[in-house]
């Protein structure tokens, strides 16, 4: 189970960052206070939101991502294996 911590999130823009993706954060009314803006490899996340909710909505929109995994090293690796392991235990 992640931690709702600074540390946490940064951890997890870092695994974004290595697989290209861009994290934005700007003032926004969505449901799930984060989106993938379609083709465009951004995350926008709801600046307004607590920090475990955005730990929260990067972690989900990251279980939906097709992340290659030759781009990240090993402390990312088992980072992306343990978001998706917990998906199983759901």
């Amino acid at each position: 189970m992640l931690t709702n911590t600074n540390h946490t999130l940064e951890k997890l823009e870092n695994l974004l960052k290595a697989a290209e993706y861009k994290v934005r954060y700007e003032k926004g009314n969505f449901k799930t206070n984060a989106c993938l803006l379609q083709n465009s490899r951004m995350i926008v996340v709801n600046k307004f939101s607590n920090l475990e909710s955005k730990i929260q909505a990067v972690t989900e929109l990251i279980r939906q991502l097709e992340i290659d995994v030759k781009r990240l090293d090993d402390k990312q690796l088992g980072l992306l294996n343990q978001i998706k392991q917990t998906e199983l235990e759901l």
